[in-house]
């Protein structure tokens, strides 16, 4: 037998998951020359036919996953879970098991921020882009918000990058040498994903290890606890702040983002909506003093930047009456965020596909404040149990069921809130198809 017989076929990368993750992983890969075989688990995935075009005799399985022979290591998408039986025999068989930030952290050559929490991430990389700009860098966001990690790498080197990062990108990261690290918050979420909730927050906290320096919100005593070995730390939180670090002032009646006794901008002249939003903006404020931005960029930034749809948003006033679309917040923690940041009564709207929460810290919540509750979708009764002490629960076939009702259960000056605490894949293609479908509704009452 001679050599070239003896000579083993090389190992391919094997991609789980398509969809966008799927494809920007496709595209980098391929500009990289690497040979990879893809699979999902549906039989019609989407992106298959994006596929065919960046990758046009790429090998694809899809259906049931098998383990195929030949496979150096395997580049899963945040979707696929920890627990998927494939996944399981690739680390029996000792395989490595990375994420599209994994290989972006490896390549990127420019530094980056990388921010997570439970709630808050989209609006605070957000934030930091447009901080940044507003100082004069180069930025380039992305990540589990908007454009996927591996496809920044594509484009001219910025002078950095902003990604925000949700917990099953975390998961299986192994380096992650951020030039800041931003946790905003951790509360119960993606139970459905993660084996309980010590793994979910271990993830989270996974963002901190090898990160030069750190933002963390002082409530949360453990990722306190996480970042005290990183040399430069400033932490945020909703009450007084330390010399050096963020919180709120008061002086007067009026409420102020201050850095320590320096108050900055009063929390009404920003164009933001909301107590959680004041959090958002302080940990925006702290990361952008790590990246050395000017303090007056920033804040003007703080009194422009109105938010992102479907979180917070003001879609209307009919009637004497608010309508606000949270949809965004897809968990109960985030919906409790979404109650407190109201003044006065609200109705609200809520349901959908639970997430594991417990319904009752919603309850909590809402005690002395909830006019009455409209429930939608999968979930419904589960809140309604939750509700059951505190006020009037109603249930709608659908959203323009839900906002009709709510809008003649509410007073004067009362504020409809849709804040669902629950994914939206019941009854939605996702969170802004809900919205959406909101503000059609509100748009649709008679003034």
């Amino acid at each position: 037998m001679n050599a070239a017989a003896k000579t083993k076929p090389a190992r391919k990368d094997l991609v789980v998951g398509l969809g966008v993750t799927g494809l920007s992983i496709a595209r980098y890969l391929n500009r990289s020359g690497l040979d990879a075989i893809f699979m999902d688990s549906r039989e019609e995935p989407p992106g298959i036919d994006e596929l065919g075009d960046i990758w046009p005799d790429a090998k694809v399985s899809l259906g049931k996953m098998k383990l195929p022979k030949n496979v150096g290591r395997l580049i899963v998408s945040p979707g696929v879970s920890d627990s998927d039986p494939l996944l399981k025999r690739a680390r029996k068989s000792k395989l490595e098991i990375v994420s599209d930030i994994e290989l972006f952290a490896r390549d990127a050559e420019a530094p980056f921020v990388a921010v997570t929490g439970s709630n808050g991430k989209s609006t605070v990389t957000t934030l930091l882009y447009h901080m940044c700009r507003a100082a004069g860098r180069e930025v380039l966001a992305g990540g589990n918000l908007g454009e996927p990690a591996l496809d920044l790498l594509d484009q001219d080197k910025p002078d950095l990058y902003l990604l925000e990062l949700s917990s099953f990108q975390l998961q299986r990261t192994e380096t992650l040498p951020a030039e800041v690290a931003v946790l905003l918050n951790v509360s119960a979420d993606h139970l459905d994903w993660h084996v309980d909730e010590d793994e979910y927050r271990q993830s989270k906290y996974r963002v901190y290890r090898e990160a030069r320096s750190a933002v963390v919100n002082r409530a949360d005593e453990r990722a306190c606890e996480v970042v005290k070995d990183i040399d430069s730390v400033i932490s945020f939180g909703l009450d007084e702040p330390a010399d050096g670090h963020y919180g709120i002032k008061r002086e007067d009646g009026v409420d102020y983002l201050a850095r320590g006794d320096a108050m900055l901008i009063a929390t009404s002249d920003m164009a933001m909506y909301g107590v959680h939003n004041q959090a958002n903006a302080l940990a925006a404020l702290a990361t952008g003093e790590l990246l050395e931005l000017e303090m007056s960029s920033m804040l003007q930034v703080l009194d422009e930047f109105p938010g992102l749809p479907h979180r917070m948003q003001f879609v209307a006033r009919k009637g004497s009456v608010n309508f606000i679309n949270d949809s965004k917040a897809t968990n109960v923690a985030a919906a409790v965020a979404s109650v407190q940041s109201v003044d006065g009564m609200l109705v609200l709207l809520a349901g959908g596909e639970g997430k594991g929460g417990d319904y009752g810290e919603l309850a909590a919540a809402l005690e002395n404040k909830l006019r009455a509750a409209v429930l939608i979708g999968q979930d419904a009764d589960a809140i309604s149990d939750a509700l059951d002490t505190v006020m009037p629960v109603y249930f709608a076939q659908d959203m323009q069921d839900a906002v009709s009702q709510a809008a003649a259960y509410a007073e004067s000056d009362d504020t409809v809130l849709l804040a669902p605490a629950c994914a939206s894949f019941d009854q939605f293609e996702n969170y802004k198809a809900r919205g959406d479908a909101f503000r059609d509704a509100v748009e649709a009452l008679p003034r």
